[in-house]
This record gives C-alpha cells, sequence and structure tokens, in this order.
C-alpha cells in the first residue's frame, strides 16, 4: 500500500469515528414527550379552572412538578370519532368518556394531575393515549412514575428552593444532568408565560425515547428515557418561579 493510500484510509476511517462519535453524542431520536407543569403558573391565567380555585399551598402540586401529559410524537387522535376530536377541539372535556383506570391509578393521577379537575385525563386519553399501544391504566401509571421521578430529583428541588425567584436555564440544566446524566438537560424545553409584568416559568417538555411508550416503562428510569432522546433547543432562558396563589 502506497503512503498515500494509507493516508487517504487513515483519514477515510478517522471520518467514520468521528461521525460515530458525533451520533453518540446527539443520542437517539426523541419518540415521547413528558409535559410537566408548574402549577401556580399555570393557575395564574387560568384562576376560574377547577384545580386552580382549589389550590392551596399545602397541595402537592403548590411545590412539584404536575402531570400535563405524555405525548406521542407526530401523532394525535388515533381511531377517534370526529364527534370526540370535534369536543375535544371546543375543550367539552366533560363530554368525552370517561377514562376507566383502577382505584390505584386513579388516586395516583389526581395527585399528579390536578387538572383531572377539569377532565384532563379525557383530553390527553383522546387526543395523545390512542395513539399509544398502552391501555389507559398503564398509559397514565407511566406518566405518573415519569413525573414522579422528576419530582425526586434535583430538578424540583432547584424549584422548591427557589419559589418567588427568578431560575435562568444553565442551572435548570445543571439540575438535569446531576440527575439523569451528562447531556440531559439538552433533551429539555422550558416554556414561559407573563402573568402581568413578571414572565414564569409555566413548563417543561422532556424528551423520551421510544421505551417510554410501553407499559414497563413504569419501572424504567427517567434518565435512561431522556438519554435515549434527541437534543433540543431550551426555549426561555428565564423565568419567575411562582407561588401557588393569586
Amino acid at each position: 500500500m502506497s503512503s498515500m493510500q494509507l493516508r487517504t484510509l487513515t483519514f477515510a476511517v478517522s471520518m467514520v469515528l468521528a461521525g460515530a462519535a458525533v451520533a453518540q453524542e446527539a443520542g437517539g431520536r426523541t419518540r415521547f414527550i413528558l409535559s410537566a407543569s408548574w402549577q401556580p403558573a399555570f393557575c395564574q391565567t387560568n384562576q376560574k379552572k377547577a384545580e386552580c380555585a382549589s389550590q392551596t399551598g399545602e397541595r402537592a402540586d403548590a411545590t412539584n412538578f404536575s402531570l400535563h401529559g405524555l405525548w406521542p410524537m407526530r401523532q394525535n387522535y388515533c381511531d377517534v370519532s370526529a364527534e370526540q376530536k370535534a369536543a375535544d377541539k371546543d375543550g367539552k372535556w366533560d363530554t368525552l368518556p370517561a377514562v376507566t383506570l383502577s382505584a390505584e391509578t386513579q388516586a395516583a393521577l389526581a395527585k399528579a394531575m390536578p387538572g383531572t379537575q377539569s377532565g384532563l385525563e379525557r383530553h390527553e386519553w383522546v387526543k395523545h393515549g390512542t395513539c399509544t399501544k398502552m391501555s389507559a391504566d398503564d398509559y397514565f401509571g407511566v406518566g405518573v412514575h415519569l413525573v414522579g421521578a422528576l419530582n425526586s430529583s434535583a430538578v424540583r428541588d432547584l424549584f422548591a428552593a427557589n419559589i418567588g425567584k427568578p431560575v435562568k436555564a444553565e442551572a435548570i440544566k445543571e439540575a438535569f444532568d446531576k440527575s439523569f446524566g451528562p447531556g440531559a438537560g439538552d433533551r429539555v424545553k422550558m416554556s414561559c408565560r407573563r402573568a402581568g409584568k413578571v414572565k414564569m416559568i409555566s413548563g417543561l417538555t422532556i424528551g423520551l425515547s421510544e421505551a417510554a411508550g410501553a407499559a414497563s416503562a413504569k419501572s424504567t428510569g427517567l434518565g435512561d428515557l431522556i438519554q435515549g432522546a434527541g437534543k433540543t433547543t431550551f426555549g426561555c432562558d428565564e423565568g419567575v418561579v411562582d407561588a401557588a396563589g393569586f
């Protein structure tokens, strides 16, 4: 082999290795989104909703993230009738079919998802849950498990320690990396909303791998699911962690 051929081969191998390293760094592909709300901020602009009118500083959602939903990427309303889809889009969630859950899952969901007081679980099942291969009980069981893992992490601790104060994106990303592994913060997007002159953090959407779409995810570590997702931009760069109450 000539020196020119050797250099060409060496260059080709190095390019392959570099490409593999980039692919590994980028993680996998985001197949699901865990949407977690900071309920006090949501309630600032939805004060008449039942779950907001009943919120207190002692209730779990005052100092913990609440489950908004578990969303399959780019799939909505699978095998749902036109009537149900129209009712859902019109916000007439009380007319949607009741979701059948075990007593255990129902109790856990009521705590993790205060929006059940307004029929949020009916909306989430019709729009998103129907596009998974899970039963309603498993679908919401996975969501409850994952938001519970988020609330047992340094991310929740950061928010709880800064209620009433602004928190920057970098601090939140660092908390994700600390709890769920290096690069976890690159798979999260933060949303903010304004209430008066204050920009508040309203929630986080967290990228997850395809494994989040199976009942077995009820016992899977949130960090593993995050690490299997692709990267995204963080969105809002800073916001206030709102306290319960208006």
